[in-house]
Formats: C-alpha cells, structure tokens, sequence
C-alpha cells in the first residue's frame, strides 16, 4: 500500500492495549480509544489470578491449554506485574473424590504441571488452611496486577507511535458505502491528560480499519452499525481483605460454584467471586449478600477470614460470548474462550472487527491472533514480536533489587517501589529532592506518584491506578490530600479539588457493603479526619451527609442468620 493503515482500536483494557501494541510495534498506525481511565472497564475489577489453567481443565480444556501457555509467556515480558504464587486446589472431606481425579487429569491433558500434596504439606505451604482438609493438588498459579500491566502495554505501544485517547467516548461509528471507516469521539474535558490529541469536543478520526475490543460494551459498539453481537455479561463480585492471610492461591476443588478462591494480591487478599447474568454491564444493582457469601464459604478453607477486617468489595462484568446456535441458560457453561468476530464475513459490514469473550490471561494470545487478522486484510507480513519483548518495566530485571540501597529508601519502601517500577526503578527514583512517603499503606513515594502525575496529568484515579497509592488499608483515609497535593504548582486550585473530588468518590464507592466491626471504626475515623479537617462533612459519593447509624455493628451470615454477638437493632448493614 502507498501508506501505512491507520487502526482505530476502542477499549483501553488488557485485550484493547495488547492489541495496540501488537500493531503499532508491527508498523501500523494505531489509535486508542478509552471511555474512562485504562482499565475503566472489566480488566480493573478482575481478580488478579494469573491463571494456571487449572481452574479450566475438567470443563475448558481448550481455554486451560491457552492459560498455561500464556502464563509462561507473561512470566517472561512482564515479570515486574507477576507474582509466581503457586496455587493449591484443596479438597475437604465434603467434595468428590471423583472430581479432584477428574482435575488431575485434566491438568495433565492440558500440559499443566500438576502434583497431589497431602494436608500436611498443603498446611506446610499454607499454615491458615483449615486443620481438617484432606490434600491438594499443587499448580504454577500467580498473581498478577492488572493496572500496571495494562499501563505497560499502553506504555509501549505509545513508544511504537500509537496514539492513546482516555477520557473518550465512542459515540457513533462512521459507515459509507457498507464499509466502517471511522469512529465520532467525544473527548472529556475532565483532569484526564492523553497522550496526544485535543482536549475536550468531539472528533471524527477516520480510519482504514476498526478493531471493537470493548468487552461486555462489544454489543453497544455493534448497534453502531447495525449488527448484533451476542455478548453474555456475567456479573461477578469480589472482596478485599485487610491482609494477606495466605501467600498461594488458594481453590476449592469442586465444580463450578460460586466463592471458591483466594487470590493474594500485592498487600491483600481478595476473595471470589459470583457469577450472575446481568442485562447491561453497567445496569445492575450494588448488593451486599456476596461479601457475606464470600466470608462464609470460603472460611471453610481458611478459618481466619470469618474474624479478618474486609475493607472494600468490587464489581466486574465479564464479557461472555455465547455463538447463536448454543443457548445456554447459565452463564457458568459458557466458555471462556475468546472468538474473533470479521463483520465483512458474518455481516456484510467491511471495515470492523470485533474480538469478545477470552480472558485476562490470554489477552496478549488474543491481541496476537486479531493483529493477525488485521494485518492480513492489508496483506502485510509482520510477525509478531510481543511474546519475546518485555513490556516497558521489565527488562533486566535481576538488577531491581540493588536499587534498593542505592536510593536510600527504607527497605520495605524500597522494595515495594522497586517491585512495581521494575526496570524503571532507576530513571524514577533517583531524584535530587526530597523523596519523603506520600501513601504509607502501599510504600508509595513522591517521585512515584510525579512520575504518574507525568504519564497521566492530574487526573488522581489514573495515578492510583499507576502505583497503588490509596488503596491499601485505610483506603486513602491518609493520603488523598496528600495525593493531590502532589499536583500544586503545575495545576490551579479547582483542577485540583475535582481530582481530589474524584479520587475520594472512587475510594468510597467500594466500602459501603463493608462497614461492620473494625472496618466501619476505619471508615468512621477517615470520615472524621475529612470531615474536622478539610470541612468534608459528607457522603464523597452522595454529597449528603453520612448516616452511620444505618450499618450494624457486625456482619449478617449469608445463612441469614445474624453472627454470633451482633447487634440486631442496627437495621440493614448495607443501609437503607
């Protein structure tokens, strides 16, 4: 071709960056379309499970066998995001001895390296797990933080010429002549800083071919041009605790269900998860009986979380994709396999192709196969490189841990920043200033949070997103304020209280289904601390003010029954 294709790819999260970079480090010239912050969506609400496969292997050998071939590849590009945990699938005297067989061999069918351990070495490895279980099957699996991978991805594609747009939202697909050739944008006008671009008002940007990687919004994106695409989302909530009570993935070995896993993730735990289909992935109502759910199932595996502090509880919609010839009812047998979607070939609609289904662990196998595609309609031979090049952050890794002397820092500091900047330790910290802490719960420093400030300009949520200031235990009880003041002299005084605004709305948002015990005294001091302090004496996600006498002073048992020594004169914890 006389010039380089121009490919419009929507959706900022792991599939939509991976694509990204795939292309643009192919030759191509790519633009990015987010709604909202990188990893708005599905990806910053997964988990954090690097699958093994091994969650898979008795009812999805073929995504099984995909997981575990991923998940070597991302322990080599992105090992500054990975944490090789291990995972155990543990069997309690109540689940079959049939099924746990069953998962042996499937594992083994799969080429995931599996081994059976007793309950004494599964204890060994595990000390909290409950005293009556009765062995495990041991796999490689891990933890993997989702934002920074997501950001590496953007990181790099943005280095090979991609153009980056968050804050932007696509509002209608350009289509002459039966052909896509283009996508209307609006582009927020909020703290968001992109990459390139103009700030705020609408845009047509006029593409040779469109890439719909938008997850459960795949469907929206269709209607756009008139095609059906047949997304399934599946609601699934998850919980955070306050520690991390274990240090391997922990599975319960049973069929599907929900509750059934433990994933240690940075300085946490977090607990899933449910699966409920829901009509719209953005329609579907805040309950609270899952955290209920969680803590009750899965003490049955570590009996330590019936008495942990729970700090906050999320929400994610996975993007099913069921064909039309399947129609299943229920939306654990769909498979979570990824499906390519060439509109020209199923719909008579050139231009557009869509990619739906997959999971977290195979976003890059996924990003591969449509760039793939993408550069065949071009008839342009470019092998993909994004298995063998490590992510930005990644590269020489084995000489992270000397920085950690050379800077100063105090150890833990250092070494948690040195594990989240990986092979950018050095360009990052080694600063003439002050490098004082700005979030104590995370090990998180000044020139960390400038360093995101610089990619993401003052948009604070981004920066949380980037390092993981405000998200450990007090939940940014102590370091919002700090955070934002982080973004004086480079941004005026309204900029920065909207950022602020936005940041404590965000914080918030996930702590209301939480509120009992100890966490409700945390959520009751930060309330105060904001509230004498910075005269904020109201509901950061309401504007009115907080009535903390509609939570209990304990946890509702997902049985119904009210917990032993709970108050029962409270009313409903999840408020009125």
């Amino acid at each position: 071709m006389a010039s380089v294709p121009h490919i419009a790819v929507i959706g900022g999260g792991s599939t939509g960056t991976g694509i990204a970079r795939d292309l643009s480090m192919r030759g191509l010239d790519v633009t990015l379309i987010e709604q909202g912050n990188l990893t708005h969506g599905t990806t910053g609400r997964m988990h954090g499970l690097l699958h093994s496969g091994g969650r898979y292997a008795v009812s999805d050998r073929a995504s099984a066998t995909e997981c575990i071939e991923e998940n070597r590849v991302l322990r080599d590009i992105a090992n500054h995001c990975v944490e090789m945990t291990g995972g155990l699938f543990v069997k309690r005297p109540e689940d079959s001895e049939e099924y746990f067989q069953e998962k042996l061999e499937g594992c083994e069918a799969c080429g995931i390296p599996a081994e059976v351990v007793s309950a004494s070495e599964a204890r060994a490895m595990e000390p909290h797990l409950a005293k009556d279980i009765e062995k495990a099957i041991s796999v490689p699996d891990g933890a993997v933080d989702p934002f920074r991978l997501v950001v590496a991805n953007a990181a790099s594609a943005s280095e090979h010429g991609a153009r980056i747009e968050t804050h932007s939202t696509v509002e209608d697909l350009l289509v002459e002549d039966g052909e896509v050739v283009g996508v209307v944008v609006d582009h927020a006008s909020g703290s968001g800083k992109r990459v390139h671009g103009t700030e705020g008002g609408r845009e047509e940007i006029r593409a040779d071919y469109v890439v719909n990687a938008t997850g459960a919004w795949a469907g929206r994106i269709g209607e756009m041009a008139g095609v059906d695409i047949e997304v399934r989302p599946s609601k699934g909530v998850m919980t955070i605790m306050n520690t991390r009570q274990v240090d391997t993935v922990i599975n319960r070995c049973r069929p599907k269900g929900d509750a059934d896993i433990v994933v240690p993730h940075e300085t946490t735990c977090i607990l899933g998860t449910t699966d409920e289909e829901v009509d719209d992935p953005e329609d579907y109502p805040e309950e609270g009986w899952e955290v209920d759910l969680m803590i009750d199932t899965l003490s049955e595996l570590v009996p330590m979380l019936e008495e942990a502090r729970t700090i906050r509880s999320f929400w994610g919609v996975r993007p099913l994709y069921e064909p039309p010839d399947v129609g299943s009812d229920d939306p654990t047998d769909i498979t979570r396999d990824y499906f390519l979607l060439d509109h020209d070939e199923r719909d008579g609609l050139g231009g557009m192709t869509s990619i739906v289904g997959g999971k977290f662990t195979t976003y890059r196998m996924m990003g591969e196969e449509i760039s793939d595609h993408v550069c065949e309609q071009f008839g342009i031979d470019a092998d993909c490189r994004t298995a063998d090049v490590s992510l930005p952050g990644s590269e020489e890794f084995s000489v992270l841990r000397e920085y950690m002397d050379e800077f100063g820092l105090r150890s833990p500091i250092g070494r948690r920043s040195v594990e989240r900047l990986g092979s950018r330790a050095d360009e990052v910290l080694d600063t003439d200033g002050p490098n004082p802490t700005v979030c104590g719960c995370e090990g998180v420093t000044r020139a960390e949070i400038q360093d995101a400030i610089g990619q993401s300009g003052s948009d604070l949520n981004a920066v949380r997103i980037r390092t993981r200031s405000s998200m450990g235990n007090c939940q940014g009880g102590f370091c919002c304020h700090r955070m934002a003041n982080e973004l004086h002299g480079e941004y005026d005084e309204a900029t920065t209280r909207a950022a602020w605004d936005e940041l404590l709305e965000e914080r918030w948002k996930g702590q209301r289904h939480a509120l009992w015990g100890e966490q409700l005294s945390q959520a009751m001091l930060n309330y105060a601390l904001h509230a004498t302090t910075q005269n904020r004496d109201h509901d950061p996600a309401g504007g009115e003010p907080i009535d903390f006498g509609a939570f209990d002073d304990g946890r509702t048992s997902a049985r119904g029954a009210p917990e032993s020594g709970v108050a029962t004169d409270g009313g409903d914890r999840r408020g009125d």
